[in-house]
């Protein structure tokens, strides 16, 4: 009878200890490893054979019986930060891709174009040349608003002098002198600006040639009063 006990009693017992070991082990618990989580500045809070309940979203590292990190996971934070900047570090190398090949574009076009220096001389020469005859221009135009002026103002002021208040169109007249001396003053200073430009432009344009030609470095930049010329 007891043997017969015996007997029904084992195959129970067998059943429990295959279930025990047969159950699942989280990762954190695997044979020779600690793991530590983190709080979310990425400061190792705790370290065990398992994470809490409460930190089971927080980033961790498993490290082995030496105390080498085996392992590492991230939050979600963490992950989209990650990825923020992987995006961005491709962007950038898409940019400079597309900068490069522009650059290649624009040799290959400048060498295409001319065939020595002189002639990059030249046609900075023609471009200041239009510029320069827009500024004469405007430089008469303001000229003549700074006489219309005067003659406006000499008017009032005799009117002034006879015990007289200005009259409207006297008043009209000197304001609208005042803004085409204004107008053509800021048109003046935009054109300056444009030469400038100009000569900047093909400096490097010349500097650029050269370079690509392997030739010498590029003369001094002339004085500002020859290249007003």
């Amino acid at each position: 009878m007891l043997k017969r006990i015996c007997m029904l009693a084992v195959p129970a017992f067998v059943v429990a200890l295959a279930a025990l070991v047969s159950s699942p082990v989280p990762a954190q618990t695997k044979k020779g490893t600690i793991v530590c989580w983190k709080d979310k500045s990425g400061k190792v809070i705790g370290c065990g054979d398992r994470v809490p309940p409460e930190f089971q979203d927080n980033a961790t590292k498993e490290l082995d019986k030496r105390g080498i990190t085996r392992k590492t996971t991230e939050t979600a934070a963490e992950q989209a930060k990650r990825e923020a900047a992987e995006q961005a570090a491709e962007a950038k190398k898409a940019e400079e891709k597309k900068l490069l090949a522009e650059q290649r574009r624009q040799d290959a076009a400048l060498i295409n174009t001319f065939t020595n220096e002189k002639e990059i001389d030249l046609k900075r020469d023609r471009d200041l040349q239009v510029v320069n005859g827009q500024l004469t221009q405007l430089r008469v135009t303001h000229k003549n608003a700074a006489a219309r002026h005067a003659e406006v103002k000499k008017r009032m002021d005799g009117t002034l002098k006879s015990g007289k208040p200005a009259t409207e169109t006297q008043k009209e007249d000197l304001a609208r002198a005042e803004a085409d001396m204004a107008k053509a003053a800021e048109s003046i200073a935009e054109k300056e600006k444009e030469q400038d430009e100009i000569r900047k432009k093909y400096a490097a344009m010349k500097a650029r040639y050269i370079a690509l030609k392997g030739g010498p470095a590029p003369a001094a930049a002339p004085t500002a009063a020859a290249a007003k010329k």
